[in-house]
């Protein structure tokens, strides 16, 4: 790590600044005001304090607090199966005990929500006759994934098994595998405690705190850490000077003066982007595609060194918002309804919300918030005009154009390059996108593949079977599609499944996602790929 680094004119920012910009990006994926995790991350340090824990237990307490739910996102498909609005659930559960009656009740209110009556009822019937065991398949998935995504992003290992223990409980009621007592990481009993502690006191006080605190004590939470709270409440949840909660919680950061250079804040703003393309299985490799179209295309049309690296970055963050919007919205087949449309549209300005708390990603911001606005003024979110808009937004618009037409969605199919072209040469001749810009993502893009397959390692062994079964994996493809699509049965897919996750060391959908991003195995399939 160097300090300081350029960044388009300006210092990069420090390292914990670019991950509490992605805890409020994990806010709006839970339901929750911006700064729920970096409130938390500060309740949690507090109570760290006054354990006496040591300087590396602080150290995964604040970083595991601040990115403990990273790997909702990365399920979001499989919640929003079970429950409908992946987004209301994670909201509403922070105000449930997960434990008897009130789990059950919970479960039976939220299972198949908003869902017609006939499709509700076959989800019910379906989790019901093995609930425990189906949530406990879905949270063993959820800590997977964190531990992935945590590493991906440069945490520690440390970091990393704390948070495979977010849904256990004390009393040993928790999920997946049912750990209690001190089995379950102090770091991770301490942060579970701030999560659930900063909702119930924003929302209803010190004095409501302190009772849902005694209420899950030995129960949800350890009896020492509620007994510590308990002893002085109000140093615990004490407001943070001047209001000012960001600053607060990063003057709690073990290493709050670490700054990155060009390297480290590149992979780290990549690994960003991953993260938000799992959303949807459908978006895997999108970030990464833009971001090189768009750098590509801008060396192309002679911007600056600066200007191009400024543009690659908010081609790798110009999604941020997409986690903000449910996946009920994102994966509906059919027409969206005024209201869900709204929410879409939403999405850049969600991204531009994130990244305006980031410092020094100011010029990032103007261009990322950019990516679906037009000429005409008929884009969003801002409807900014060609007057408004620099040739960096120009470029990044036209490359999320032509990149979104290669992938599928869930009401169409992934276009050709043809069709990808024929789409973009539309949209500029009819005044949406710039001619020049388009002519440059079009020559960068070269109309061979959507994006360059990289080299399979040689270790892998990868039959070229086990590579079509990962690259239908990595898109959200259950075994009985997976069969379907290759004429094989399905007891044969999950031979093929379970060989390939032990080849590319991965436990689940996310591992193996991540690992065939990585390795040019996730692009979108087409009809050839996929053995018909």
């Amino acid at each position: 790590m160097t300090s300081p680094a350029k960044n388009g004119g300006e210092d990069h920012p420090r390292r914990v600044e670019v991950l509490a910009g992605l805890s409020v990006a994990i806010d709006l994926g839970l339901g929750q005001p911006a700064e729920h995790m970096l409130r938390s991350a500060t309740i949690a340090c507090r109570l760290a304090d006054r354990l006496g824990l040591d300087r590396e237990q602080l150290r995964t307490v604040y970083y595991a607090t601040l990115v403990m739910w990273i790997g909702c996102h990365a399920d979001s498909q499989e919640y929003a199966r079970w429950f409908g609005d992946d987004i209301a659930v994670r909201r509403e559960s922070y105000l449930v005990d997960w434990s008897g009656l009130p789990y059950m009740f919970f479960l039976l209110g939220n299972v198949g929500k908003g869902e017609p009556l006939p499709q509700r009822l076959k989800v019910m019937g379906t989790l019901f006759r093995d609930a425990r065991g189906q949530l406990a398949k879905l949270i063993h998935s959820h800590c997977a994934s964190a531990a992935v995504l945590a590493a991906h992003i440069g945490l520690s290992q440390e970091v990393a098994n704390a948070l495979a223990y977010t849904f256990e409980r004390y009393d040993g009621e928790g999920l997946p595998v049912g750990a209690s007592g001190d089995m379950i990481p102090i770091e991770m009993r301490i942060a579970q405690f701030a999560d659930t502690a900063e909702v119930h006191h924003r929302m209803y006080g010190l004095d409501a705190v302190t009772a849902m605190a005694r209420s899950r004590r030995g129960g949800h939470f350890d009896p020492a850490v509620v007994d510590a709270v308990l002893a002085s409440p109000e140093g615990i949840f004490a407001a943070s000077p001047h209001g000012d909660v960001w600053e607060e919680a990063l003057g709690h950061a073990p290493d709050p003066e670490v700054r990155m250079n060009n390297g480290d804040f590149d992979r780290l703003v990549c690994a960003i982007g991953d993260f938000v393309d799992l959303k949807c299985p459908f978006t895997l490799g999108h970030s990464r595609a833009v971001a090189t179209l768009s750098a590509s295309a801008g060396k192309q049309l002679g911007l600056g060194a600066a200007e191009i690296r400024t543009l690659q970055q908010a081609g790798h963050l110009h999604d941020l918002g997409r986690l903000g919007v449910s996946n009920q919205v994102w994966s509906k087949p059919g027409e969206l309804s005024p209201s869900e449309w709204e929410r879409v549209r939403l999405h850049p300005y969600l991204t531009e919300r994130v990244l305006d708390r980031i410092p020094g990603l100011a010029d990032v911001r103007t261009v990322a918030r950019a990516h679906h606005e037009h000429l005409d003024g008929t884009g969003y979110q801002r409807g900014a005009v060609g007057s408004m808009l620099g040739r960096s937004e120009r470029i990044l618009a036209a490359a999320v154009a032509y990149q979104s037409a290669l992938e599928p969605r869930p009401y169409r199919e992934a276009m050709n390059p043809e069709q990808a072209k024929k789409r973009l040469l539309g949209r500029s001749a009819s005044g949406l996108l710039d001619p020049d810009c388009v002519e440059a993502i079009l020559s960068v893009a070269g109309h061979r593949t959507p994006t360059p397959r990289l080299r399979l390692r040689r270790d892998d062994l990868l039959t070229s079977r086990e590579r079509e079964v990962l690259g239908l994996v990595s898109r959200g493809y259950s075994n009985r599609e997976i069969a379907r699509r290759l004429f094989l049965s399905e007891k044969t897919v999950r031979n093929h499944v379970e060989r390939t996750y032990t080849k590319v060391g991965a436990s689940n959908r996310v591992g193996a996602s991540l690992y065939a991003l990585q390795h040019g195995l996730a692009a979108p399939l087409n009809e050839a790929d996929a053995g018909f």
